[in-house]
């Protein structure tokens, strides 16, 4: 990928925007490519590879020896099942189920038939489902199906209140093959987490910035673009601007007058 090697004075204009996430079929972004005539394209930076059930027997982990599974995404209940099937293992009508937002739990109806006395779920973070949480603590065990980068503040919860558990990693978050846009020039780049940076420069180690902008959302994004020592341009989100289309749109009123 090569930045734009054109030079001119803060706020230029903008021509082109890659946003390093999937293409939605309905979004802002495409009220501001026909408000301020540019192109803006979408590309995963990243995406999820299954973790092969012959690779996942090695850790000696069988999912039908626990009694409570906590899913923290829809991806981890995707391959919690997919592993089940592929090892040949039904889990008991008895499992119970801690999902970390009514969204996650309303996915699980895909996979097992829903019924409130088994299904927990909270607004965010586990300690929204600690009452229910601690009633079953004792005598049960607990399986936290997740990817190669874990869940943190899932298993500092559980650690700090004695549960008996334990993490499978089951599928893996890695780098997507840009390759194709190595001779491609982008006026902005969006990021969204730390690890499209990391794709980024996996894809292009040599990447400079030149006069490419950069936008970022989040403050773990934030930092993992001051690690490489470029410039943010575009931040969200903030009090004035929530929204990354927000933050975007304020920019372009400056830039493309």
């Amino acid at each position: 990928m090569v930045a734009n090697a054109k030079t001119e004075e803060n706020y230029k204009r903008v021509e082109s925007i890659l946003v390093s996430q999937p293409k939605p079929t309905r979004s802002p972004y495409f009220e501001l490519e026909e408000k301020f005539g540019i192109k803006i394209d979408f590309r995963q930076f990243i995406h999820v590879e299954p973790v092969p059930e012959k690779e996942f027997r090695r850790n000696r982990i069988r999912p039908d020896e626990f009694d409570c599974v906590v899913f923290t995404s829809l991806n981890s209940i995707e391959h919690f099942f997919r592993m089940c099937e592929d090892m040949r293992i039904k889990m008991s009508q008895e499992t119970k189920y801690f999902c970390l937002t009514e969204a996650i739990a309303n996915y699980l109806q895909k996979f097992i038939l829903y019924r409130k006395r088994k299904v927990f779920f909270g607004k965010r973070v586990m300690q929204d489902m600690h009452n229910a949480l601690m009633k079953h603590r004792k005598g049960n065990r607990f399986i936290v199906p997740c990817s190669n980068l874990g869940s943190v503040p899932v298993v500092n919860y559980l650690k700090e209140k004695k549960f008996d558990f334990q993490e499978a990693m089951m599928y893996q978050t890695v780098s997507s093959d840009l390759s194709d846009l190595s001779d491609i020039t982008y006026d902005v780049l969006v990021f969204f987490s730390p690890l499209g940076i990391k794709s980024l420069y996996e894809n292009f180690p040599d990447f400079k910035q030149n006069e490419t902008r950069i936008a970022v959302f989040g403050k773990s994004t934030m930092k993992a673009v001051e690690d490489k020592g470029l410039k943010i341009n575009i931040q969200a989100p903030t009090k004035e601007f929530p929204s990354m289309t927000m933050a975007l749109k304020n920019y372009l009123n400056m830039s493309n007058k």
